[in-house]
């Protein structure tokens, strides 16, 4: 159960999260070893197509771990809330790391870092992040649910049947979403439909 790139077993997150909470501490060690790892396995499926070989995700995956921890025990309903919360962390950790790089590029002394890669993997398409980002809090504002779809499946890496059961709602919901909400970002950042 939660051995590294497999996914875990809704059920048994689950399940351990009731009895974590109950003050269960093996539960508690055990739940943390499963959630780091299906963070793994969220931040490898966002890097899975990075050109010239394969991106090893270990930066993003610490960063948004570290972010998790800080914030306390966020007491995690089930698999699908711990989901939205990684790819939130995920968001911010690229987000920032993005504005850390352009402030240290106006100032000189760059300084190379793991996370560099992540960030080309993501721009790859010739999206700026801060643009995709501004756009996206836009659409969160006018349709919270449609800016979830995205933050979870682009910031989060995961599938349309992950999202649906994170967001518990139809894989068909979700990809009608994802499409209205690419076809809302595409119009905001480049001024037009999406063909």
């Amino acid at each position: 159960m939660g051995s590294v790139g497999t996914e875990a077993d809704p059920g048994d997150i689950t399940r351990l999260l009731g009895l974590a909470s109950s003050g269960d501490d093996e539960a508690r060690s055990e739940l943390i070893d499963l959630l780091y790892h299906e963070l793994r396995r969220l931040a490898g499926n966002q890097m899975r197509g990075l050109q010239g070989g394969t991106l090893h995700p270990t930066a993003l995956v610490h960063e948004a771990w570290l972010r998790l921890e800080s914030a306390g025990d966020a007491g995690f309903e089930n698999r699908g809330h711990f989901l939205g919360v990684a790819a939130r962390a995920m968001r911010s950790v690229v987000i920032d790391h993005v504005r850390a790089k352009r402030a240290v590029k106006r100032g000189g002394g760059d300084t190379p870092s793991r996370l560099d890669e992540v960030v080309a993997h993501l721009e790859a398409e010739d999206t700026d992040l801060l643009d995709l980002h501004h756009a996206l809090e836009e659409l969160e504002h006018d349709d919270p649910e449609l800016g979830r779809v995205v933050e979870l499946r682009f910031f989060g890496g995961l599938t349309h049947d992950d999202v649906a059961a994170a967001l518990g709602c139809s894989t068909s919901t979700v990809e009608r979403a994802w499409r209205v909400a690419r076809a809302r970002l595409h119009k905001r950042l480049v001024g037009k439909p999406e063909p």
